[in-house]
């Protein structure tokens, strides 16, 4: 093509700014500048223009058993709604709208999300839903998600809104290490959850998705309070201090198992478990310093553990570990957990045990998302260890799928 048949064409574009994206445009145009406290009512005046009232923002407790509103001009006040049965829930689990009918029009529920982490949902009345107030609404609330998650990053009213109980010193310093809880691209999910969720002080993951490599660690540092948090803290840090710097997993537990004895000596140590999944592929390699194997679940039932050569904990100047592989089918999961979630029990009587753990697993429906799975799983094993966490547990779960995802980067 010519400069001028460009040219031409380029004349024929329809680039007028319709309804839509003036609707949306506005969010992008202010989103910069706009201070956290503003945005309720921005939300609430544009949401308005697609004819919809009554708005609220939940957001997903610390705990994950409930959905608790934002507070903020403009938006409706609204009582907590519980995940496990409501239809707020539904559509956070469940990544999808929910409509229900009202005696004034119909109930829209939008799940809040930002690459596929947990954030909540948006919720709004309208009389009539058609297909272009659902696009209009599933695009809003994308943007909505993104705006949350970045003021987030200079506020502290997300945070206040999410907790139903006073905070820990320890459990702060914890989840502010933390990345998302949930990710989700075409080939791989990821979801983790922390317990207890006030009180944690040494149990800590983190994760990062490079190019076609997902890193993942999961950490238990020793003791508790303060002491077992800063250790955790050094432990991430280093981590992804070796990670950052694209050296292999044998180099990446020399550099935290260093980090671990130069700052707190002959004494402390953390287990830990570092894995590199490749997602293009499915290959799997890890080491593990100290966690119970991880468990291999396949066509939703536990199928093995995945077992590796010993390697000391971090922090006792250990010989270079062995690095474990196995390949993944699509459809796989991999549970990787501390063992605070097996080894609770009451004094004189026995643990909880993995064998408990597995039977909990393979009860798991097929139907349920990976984030929708580690959650309904850890609350499971909470009442069926009658609530008691007396150590921190930690749960992480990972699906493999496989396939590529080139084209959502192409406008066809």
């Amino acid at each position: 093509m010519t400069p001028e048949d460009r040219r031409s064409e380029r004349l024929r574009l329809d680039r007028s700014e319709g309804f839509g994206e003036r609707l949306l445009g506005v969010l992008l145009d202010r989103a910069h500048e706009m201070p956290p406290q503003l945005i309720a009512p921005l939300i609430a005046e544009e949401v308005g223009r697609v004819g919809g009232r009554d708005v609220s923002v939940l957001l997903q407790d610390y705990a994950q058993f409930m959905l608790v509103p934002l507070s903020g001009r403009g938006l409706a006040a609204s009582e907590p709604e519980p995940i496990a049965q409501s239809p707020a829930g539904a559509a956070f689990l469940r990544a999808t709208a929910v409509e229900v009918p009202q005696p004034d029009g119909v109930r829209v529920y939008l799940p809040l999300l930002d690459g596929g982490g947990q954030i909540g949902v948006m919720m709004v009345t309208l009389d009539t839903v058609d297909d272009d107030d659902r696009r209009l609404l599933h695009r809003l609330a994308g943007l909505v998600a993104h705006l949350l998650v970045i003021k987030s990053e200079y506020t502290d009213q997300f945070f206040q809104a999410r907790r139903r109980q006073p905070m820990a010193l320890a459990a702060e310093i914890q989840w502010s290490l933390l990345p998302p809880l949930a990710m989700s691209v075409p080939q791989v999910e990821l979801a983790g959850i922390l317990e207890p969720t006030y009180d944690v002080a040494g149990d800590s993951f983190d994760f990062a998705l490079n190019d076609d490599i997902l890193h993942v660690c999961l950490i238990d540092a020793m003791g508790h309070g303060l002491d077992a948090a800063n250790m955790a803290s050094i432990a991430v840090g280093a981590y992804r201090y070796a990670r950052r710097a694209y050296v292999d997993l044998s180099a990446v537990y020399s550099c935290m198992d260093g980090a671990i004895a130069d700052q707190f000596g002959p004494e402390g140590f953390a287990t830990a478990q570092m894995m590199r999944l490749d997602i293009s592929t499915g290959r799997l390699a890890w080491v593990n310093a100290g966690h119970p194997a991880p468990l291999l679940i396949r066509n939703h039932e536990v199928v093995g553990r995945l077992e590796s050569p010993t390697t000391l904990p971090v922090g006792f100047r250990g010989a270079d570990p062995q690095i474990s592989e196995q390949s993944l089918q699509r459809g796989d999961r991999v549970l990787c957990f501390t063992d605070g979630l097996i080894e609770e029990h009451e004094a004189g009587e026995e643990q909880f045990g993995e064998e408990a753990l597995i039977r909990a697993v393979n009860r798991i429906g097929q139907e349920e998302s990976v984030r929708e799975a580690v959650r309904s799983l850890s609350h499971a094993l909470r009442e069926n260890r009658g609530w008691r966490t007396s150590d921190d547990a930690t749960l992480l779960l990972m699906e493999w799928r496989g396939g590529a995802a080139d084209h959502l980067a192409t406008l066809d």
